[in-house]
């Protein structure tokens, strides 16, 4: 599998854990499907979906 790299700026907002925040970037700026980005980061694909799911979570709370 070819290694990709996550910009700083991504994990920077703290309002997000490192997984969520890398999980966003490579599914909505790399359009990596979840089960792709599961293999890279050797994680359930389950597990890749809830961080996803929490991630939009804690994002929409932010916004309203």
């Amino acid at each position: 599998m070819r290694k990709k790299y996550v910009p700083l700026h991504a994990i920077a907002d703290r309002r997000l854990s490192v997984l969520e925040a890398i999980v966003e970037y490579l599914h909505e700026k790399k359009s990596m499907s979840f089960h792709e980005i599961a293999l890279a980061t050797k994680r359930d694909d389950r597990t890749i979906w809830t961080c996803y799911r929490r991630a939009k979570k804690k994002r929409a709370k932010n916004e309203s």
